[in-house]
């Protein structure tokens, strides 16, 4: 887990449905935990009734590797009575289980799941802790157009930042210091961000919250009819100012062989290629104001007054909060391509219900139902690692991309960071102090 914090001390709780997202939470759970415990059974029933089936054999027939797996698979699953094998788990198996017996059951399973994974595969962690120096860059672009083909966009200069940060087992937190705004004391200058990232073998989280400041630039203008716009391309540009916040969070199906957290986390190390499905769900929520006045004067300043009358009234001041509801699905792939070396590349696509409302409509709700309304939305992330379990070093890169249209007007935005870091693990593990 990754903590980034950027002037904190300036955070305010957002406003947001929480009772549908819990909502939403609790039934996706109680739907898995079942379906959890009912496939974990039917393993544990494979893995018995196959070594049932080694012990029929004369003991002359059996070769060493099968008499170690009858052993190996008593001593994890039976006891020994008298010489011969009482099997709990699959007695407990034939035992019926109610409903609520099945979310008890599917609990546990879901619980011992984070940490059950093939050796061969992923070596776990066998240090406590981990100290690292983080470099951080920030960007983010918002892109606006209108039926008639106008197009506008505006990024910040992009942001670095540079901290330090300490790791207790799954836990990283640290500060970071804004490299691009240090010293200013411009308003139009403060960002505050956090970020907050869980990974898991099973499980990814992540939880995002940026507010910006006035400090944007304007990268493109398109007005059409031939208009050329070069001189206003990297103007100052202090009439847009914007918010997201919103979670995303994912499964991993093949977890077993595949970790996340070898990419991102460095808390396990992947030794053999594998790759795996994803889905999930998410819900952001954006907000964004734009003073279309004063970028009419720009173009007036810029290019000239006729071209800024091109700007017809779609584009009008105020504010405008975009909402998304998503599932996702996607695929990610570790190449170990060398000794302690990994590449990760994950891409998900997610189905998204969009609501859009401004200061120029009446309030709406996602009761006004459209499949209009269902747009395509995009995560991306990469990596690449060296880590020996002592010394670690690498690089990785996330981008989410949103996309919000309308019958006379369309937005986009997408933000994302590329983060640097070094650092090493120390306070080995009392299970692996006597080992090298």
């Amino acid at each position: 887990m990754f903590i980034k914090k950027t002037e904190l001390d300036n955070f305010i709780p957002f406003n947001i449905n929480k009772t549908k997202i819990l909502k939403l939470t609790v039934v996706i759970l109680l739907i898995l935990m079942p379906v959890m415990s009912f496939a974990q059974d039917q393993n544990m029933h494979m893995s018995v009734s196959m070594s049932g089936q080694n012990t029929m054999l004369p003991d002359s027939n059996k070769t060493a590797d099968q008499k170690n797996s009858i052993v190996s698979s008593a001593s994890r699953d039976s006891s020994f009575i008298g010489g011969s094998v009482i099997v709990d788990r699959l007695s407990a198996r034939q035992r019926p289980r109610g409903f609520f017996g099945m979310i008890g059951h599917g609990i546990k399973a879901f619980f011992r799941e984070f940490t059950n994974f093939d050796t061969t595969y992923i070596e776990p962690q066998k240090y406590n802790y981990a100290f690292l120096l983080q470099n951080t860059n920030t960007y983010e672009a918002y892109s606006f157009s209108s039926r008639e083909g106008k197009r506008i966009s505006f990024s910040p200069d992009m942001s670095y930042k540079l901290g330090p940060y300490f790791g207790w087992k799954w836990l990283f937190l640290g500060y970071s210091i804004d490299l691009t705004h240090l010293g200013s004391t411009s308003l139009n200058d403060n960002r505050t961000e956090y970020d907050l990232s869980l990974y898991s073998n099973m499980l990814g989280l992540d939880l995002f919250w940026r507010e910006t400041g006035n400090n944007y630039k304007v990268r493109s203008v398109d007005l059409g009819n031939g208009i050329n716009t070069h001189d206003i391309k990297n103007s100052d540009f202090s009439g847009l100012h914007s918010s997201i916040r919103g979670f995303s969070g994912y499964y991993i199906f093949n977890h077993r062989h595949f970790s996340y957290p070898a990419a991102y986390s460095q808390s396990t190390i992947q030794r053999r290629s594998s790759g795996s499905l994803l889905a999930g769900v998410g819900y952001t929520y954006q907000k964004i104001f734009v003073d279309w006045q004063q970028m009419r004067e720009l173009i007036a300043a810029k290019v000239s007054t006729e071209a800024a009358q091109l700007l017809d009234t779609t584009f009008r001041t105020g504010v405008t909060r975009l909402e998304d509801i998503n599932i996702s699905a996607g695929y990610a792939y570790n190449w170990v391509f060398a000794h302690n070396w990994l590449f990760d590349i994950s891409l998900q696509l997610g189905l998204a219900y969009k609501d859009t409302r401004s200061d120029m409509q009446a309030d709406r709700s996602f009761r006004d139902f459209s499949f209009h309304n269902f747009q395509l939305d995009g995560t991306g992330r990469t990596a690449l690692v060296y880590n020996n379990m002592k010394w670690f070093a690498g690089l990785s890169a996330t981008f989410h991309a949103y996309n919000y249209s309308k019958n006379r007007f369309s937005t986009s935005n997408i933000f994302g960071n590329l983060i640097f870091y070094a650092g090493f693990n120390f306070g080995r593990k009392k299970e692996y102090r006597n080992r090298r």
